[in-house]
């Protein structure tokens, strides 16, 4: 009776008209993400970034260059390789797979070229990290061990990506660092230098969210959207802006909701557990008002 039952299930879950786009169906020999390979990209792109903090420990002038080189060598192949299976995944027919092989390698290459800018910008999170914390007594403190880091690490790696026209992987390289940190940044997001989250839990920075230099977060801040309007089929409209754009030298304390394509200004403070749905001016303070 139970094998009967057991056959039935196996029979209606293999019954796939219908439903077939929760169901992926390979083509041919094409390769898929692997959640477990980008993840060693992401461990081998830190390790280049901060040398002697991600990988190899014993680092040092002497051998730097050959940490870098064997890195970038390893990174060349994992990346080309996840980089063709999201080509792949969203792959119309239009190329051949030796075109899809190429474009893959090329890619790879044209991001391992970004790397210095990447690490340079990633400096200046730290610094801001450093600045912004009293209780932190070192740079390598917040390298280590604040999640602010790995999160805007994962984030910068999957934004250049992004802009490399890479599909699926970015989004995962960033879901991956939602996981492990509970800050969920869209890859598409436009993040400037010296930045930093404290805390981070539970931040949410949305797609088309922009943000400028010297901007700090503490945990619990959305950046999200309003309702977005719909085509005349009812489907959402995709590919407009819909987040905020967060100017030069603010500061969003805790649990504060700023939503839709609004303008924070130059300079202005939110205060904690606000709702923001309009423009704020520059150098304004907002804050609860008490009762």
């Amino acid at each position: 009776m139970m094998k009967e039952q057991l056959k039935k299930t196996i029979a209606a879950l293999s019954q796939t008209e219908g439903i077939k786009d929760v169901c992926h169906e390979r083509n041919g020999d094409h390769p898929m993400p692997s959640i477990e390979v980008l993840a060693e990209i992401v461990q081998i792109s830190r390790s280049v970034l901060f040398p002697g903090f991600y990988g190899k420990a014993d680092v040092s002038s002497n051998n730097l260059s050959i940490h870098i080189q064997e890195n970038i060598e390893r990174l060349f192949v994992l990346l080309s390789q996840q980089i063709k299976a999201g080509l792949c995944f969203h792959h119309s027919g239009a190329h051949t797979e030796s075109e899809i092989q190429q474009m893959a390698e090329t890619k790879a290459v044209q991001f391992i070229e970004t790397l210095p800018s990447i690490r340079q910008q990633l400096h200046t999170d730290v610094i801001a990290a450093y600045n912004g914390d009293p209780a932190a007594k070192s740079f390598g403190e917040i390298i280590f061990c604040y999640p602010s880091i790995r999160a805007i690490s994962n984030y910068r790696i999957a934004n250049t990506l992004l802009h490399l026209d890479v599909p699926l992987i970015p989004r995962i390289i960033t879901e991956m660092a939602h996981s492990e940190t509970g800050i969920d940044i869209h890859p598409g997001a436009t993040i400037g230098n010296y930045f930093t989250i404290d805390h981070g839990t539970g931040v949410v920075i949305g797609e088309t969210a922009t943000i400028g230099n010297n901007v700090k977060m503490y945990q619990g801040v959305t950046l999200g959207a309003k309702s977005f309007p719909l085509d005349k089929e009812g489907n959402p409209i995709k590919g407009i802006p819909r987040h905020p754009h967060i100017c030069d030298n603010v500061i969003i304390y805790s649990n504060s909701t700023i939503l839709g394509t609004i303008t924070v200004g130059d300079g202005a403070v939110i205060g904690g557990n606000l709702w923001i749905d309009n423009d704020v001016a520059p150098g304004a303070k907002l804050a609860q008002t008490k009762k």
